[in-house]
């Protein structure tokens, strides 16, 4: 399924996408935790009224939380991977460089944008998986002017809200233009974001007019009066249980049909924000996970090719 011209297709997925068997309060209060200023010490208590006491609360607590010990899917006998630095807004800036091995010719080029943790084995093993897909990938870190993302990810979200938003964004804006220099790159450029990652994919669709693609998967949306500003195709991932971040996709969708935006919009019904996290299986969803990713790298083909 790809573009013509400026169209929008909305679809509601209902191909089995359910959700592990876990009580929805109990992801939810997940969610509220890892998306706001609520500590440690307080979700854990409010997870113990939810699951009956502390003991309870302390056996589900894995099934929660990110397993990057199964981050790994993509070996490097696949791909060739390295870590790099890149002149950022105010200094360098860390990053996971990747592309397929072997590879002798010019690729389009994707930045991919982490979640509010940072760069995590997670995400760069993403980077492998675009780059397994025949593109050259850039995982940055986002936290670089902190030193660099920590092993703790609850300390990594923390770092995640001291960033200074506008010179984030123009770390990213670097990152895309370090792309479109690289030797090994086509000059065309793309972004796939998730969680805070899919906001800053929105942002820099609107930021960055020679950008050819923006995939944001359950991330904020743009503000309606920055959409006019929009050269690069959409595509668009949320989670029908995800009503934090769903709440905002009517003002967005209008204000793209409104300017006659090229776009694509999903919601994969009955999964969760993170859905394509394979390291957080209570949220991990297969099924969309697979959908969703074959309908990015599709567009990417068809964008940056």
């Amino acid at each position: 399924m790809g573009f013509e011209g400026n169209v929008n297709i909305r679809k509601l997925d209902q191909q089995n996408l359910k959700p592990k068997t876990m009580d929805q309060k109990i992801i939810n209060l997940y969610d509220s935790y890892t998306h706001s200023q609520l500590s440690r010490k307080e979700f854990m208590k409010k997870l113990a009224i939810l699951t009956g006491s502390t003991a309870l609360a302390l056996t589900i607590l894995p099934a929660l939380e990110s397993n990057y010990a199964a981050a790994a899917t993509v070996s490097d006998n696949e791909v060739f991977s390295e870590e790099i630095t890149f002149p950022g807004a105010e200094g360098d800036m860390k990053g996971l460089l990747a592309m397929p091995k072997g590879n002798k010719k010019k690729l389009g080029a994707v930045v991919v944008i982490h979640e509010n943790r940072g760069l995590t084995p997670h995400i760069k093993d993403v980077t492998k998986r675009v780059a397994l897909a025949g593109f050259l990938a850039l995982g940055v870190d986002a936290l670089s002017p902190f030193g660099g993302t920590p092993e703790d990810e609850n300390k990594g979200r923390e770092l995640i809200g001291k960033l200074d938003a506008d010179k984030n964004l123009q770390n990213y804006l670097k990152a895309l233009e370090f792309l479109r220099t690289h030797k090994n790159g086509n000059g065309k450029t793309g972004c796939v974001g998730f969680c805070w990652g899919g906001g800053i994919a929105n942002k820099l669709a609107a930021s960055d007019p020679l950008l050819n693609v923006a995939v944001a998967y359950y991330g904020a949306q743009g503000k309606a009066e920055d959409v006019p500003k929009i050269k690069a195709s959409l595509l668009l991932h949320y989670g029908g249980l995800d009503e934090r971040i769903n709440a905002g996709i009517p003002a967005y969708e209008q204000a793209l049909k409104a300017n006659k935006i090229d776009y694509q919009l999903y919601v994969y019904d009955g999964v969760n924000h993170a859905f394509n996290n394979d390291t957080s299986p209570t949220r991990y969803n297969e099924a969309a996970a697979k959908l969703a990713w074959q309908r990015t790298i599709d567009l990417f083909k068809k964008k940056l090719g």
